[in-house]
This record gives C-alpha cells, sequence and structure tokens, in this order.
C-alpha cells in the first residue's frame, strides 16, 4: 500500500515524530476516501490535478480554512514526491499549484514585566508539586525549548558542569541547551523531592504525583494556570512563552542566527516570525531618541 510506504519512509529515513506521520495519515486517508466516494478511484498513483482541485473547493466550502487546507495539500504534495523517488508516477499533479492566500498570525508573547510576575508567584511554595511547576515555567523561559522536547527531557541529559541540557528536537535533532545558575538551583531542589515519587524504570525528568511522566496537557495546564493569573492576553501557552524567550533575546541584542541555533531551527526562515517583537520594540526606541521626534 502506497500510504503505508510512505508513512515508513517518513519514519524510518526522515525520522519524523509520531505525532506528524499521525497528521500525514490522516489527511491523506481523509483524501484517499474522497477520491473513492467522488471518483470512484481508489489508486492514488492515478490521480491527476483536477481531482485534487475539486477536494479542495469542497474542502473550502465546507469551511476549512486556508491554512488548514494548506497543510492538508502540503501532505499530499509530499505523498507525490514520494512516489516520484519510488517511481510510482512520473509526475507530481500537485508541482505547480500555489497554496492558498492566508492571514499571517502574530502571536503575542508574555512581557518581561508578566514573566517575573509569574516567577514571584511560584517562588515561595516547596512541596513537589509547586517546585515541579517553577522548574517548568524556568526551564521553558530560560531555554526556548518546545513543550514536547520538555517532557522527553532525562535526567542523564542534563549536565550541571557545563550548566547545560541535552534536547532531542524535531527529526530526532539533538542539542544542547544552556540554563541559568538559578534553573541549576530549583533543578537540584526538584530532584531531591523526586525521589519520593519516582518509580524505578522512570527515566524522564518531570513527572507526575503518580510517578510518571508528564504529558503536553498537563504542561499547557500549569502554563496557562500561573499566566492566568497575571496576564490578560488571549493565548498563553508553551509556545508562548518560547515566543517570549526569542523576543526578549532579539529586544536585548542577541543575533537572529543565535537565536536559530537556541531554538532548534532549521533555516532562519523559521526565526524570523520572532522579529516582529522585536523591531515593534526598536521602533519605539527609534520614535523615543530620535532629535526629529521632539520638533
Amino acid at each position: 500500500m502506497l500510504i503505508e510506504a510512505f508513512l515508513q519512509y517518513l519514519e524510518f529515513e526522515k525520522n519524523y515524530s509520531k505525532h506528524t506521520i499521525q497528521a500525514y495519515k490522516t489527511d491523506l486517508i481523509a483524501f484517499k476516501d474522497f477520491c473513492i466516494v467522488e471518483f470512484d478511484q481508489e489508486e492514488l498513483a492515478e490521480i491527476h490535478y483536477n481531482q485534487i482541485r475539486t477536494w479542495i473547493v469542497s474542502l473550502i466550502n465546507s469551511g476549512v480554512s486556508n491554512r488548514s487546507v494548506n497543510r492538508k495539500i502540503s501532505s499530499l504534495k509530499s505523498f507525490y514526491k514520494f512516489l516520484q523517488k519510488i517511481e510510482e508516477v512520473t509526475i507530481n499533479p500537485l508541482s505547480s499549484h500555489k497554496a492558498l492566500k492566508t492571514q499571517k498570525k502574530f502571536q503575542t508573547p508574555f512581557d518581561q514585566n508578566e514573566i517575573e510576575e509569574v516567577l514571584k508567584l511560584i517562588k515561595g511554595d516547596s512541596d513537589f508539586v509547586s517546585v515541579r511547576n517553577r522548574l517548568i515555567v524556568e526551564i521553558l523561559y530560560s531555554t526556548g525549548i518546545r513543550r514536547i522536547e520538555l517532557i522527553n527531557i532525562k535526567e542523564k541529559d542534563i549536565d550541571f558542569r557545563k550548566k547545560a541540557i541535552k534536547v532531542l528536537g524535531k527529526r530526532n535533532k539533538e542539542r544542547y541547551v544552556t540554563i541559568l545558575p538559578s534553573v541549576c538551583k530549583t533543578l537540584e531542589e526538584y530532584l531531591e523531592l523526586k525521589k519520593a515519587y519516582e518509580k524505578e524504570d522512570i527515566e524522564e525528568l518531570l513527572i507526575t504525583e503518580k510517578g510518571v511522566k508528564i504529558y503536553e496537557t498537563l504542561v499547557y495546564r500549569i502554563i496557562n494556570l500561573y499566566f492566568s493569573r497575571v496576564s490578560t492576553k488571549v493565548k498563553k501557552s508553551p509556545h508562548i512563552l518560547r515566543h517570549a524567550f526569542a523576543t526578549h533575546l532579539l529586544n536585548n541584542g542577541a543575533s537572529l542566527n543565535s537565536v536559530k541555533e537556541l531554538l532548534g531551527h532549521s533555516s532562519l526562515a523559521s526565526t524570523q516570525v520572532y522579529t516582529h517583537s522585536s523591531l515593534e520594540q526598536i521602533k519605539k526606541v527609534y520614535n523615543k531618541a530620535h532629535p526629529r521626534e521632539s520638533t
């Protein structure tokens, strides 16, 4: 089956995450089901662009956003590139397709005052859950790592001597992120408390009170809980904390290339989304400092 072969290619040759592979699978199966119902055609290698266009129109008519349609098309385009690679098709039917126009979403990061307020909120309590939650906030903000990278950190990945953590990023790419002395201190406090909760077979750094590895929704709830107390921003998620990390570094003079490496991006194009806030900050400084402003 071509879809299955493609998914194995993504897993074993491209080293994509299970989450990403599942997203591709969902898109491709939905497209195949559409082709069977609409065209009585099950062989995806024989599909042409007009049929794909009919599918795109049906998605739009059913209320799917342009951004989501583009993501589904991207899955399909990758699939047909794979079919070209294994010589199942000679031409990618999506080779000339242009992505639908979308509005660029800008997510406002937490400002430095909001970060400081949250850190004050979680500083006092010394029970296991409070210290763990404080550690989660401190690691996310001081390193800018992704939520999935955070929950997969193992104790052995921490190097106290170098003040660094080894992180497994997208496509299984490893990188080291630096941690502040204050985070090291919280880490030591947490590891001491963790001994009363951890199970023998648990390698992961961050665990629940039941002694099992923490999960993505829990991390989201923790960030949302604390930042809801200090921020009126619509979105309060681990990604916004990552956004704040990058923006604050750029505002304070870090180079785009340095931030790219810290975030684990493969290209500068991915990092440039974080320059929006820093440019706004630069404009404020410029407008305030330029001699013509007072005339």
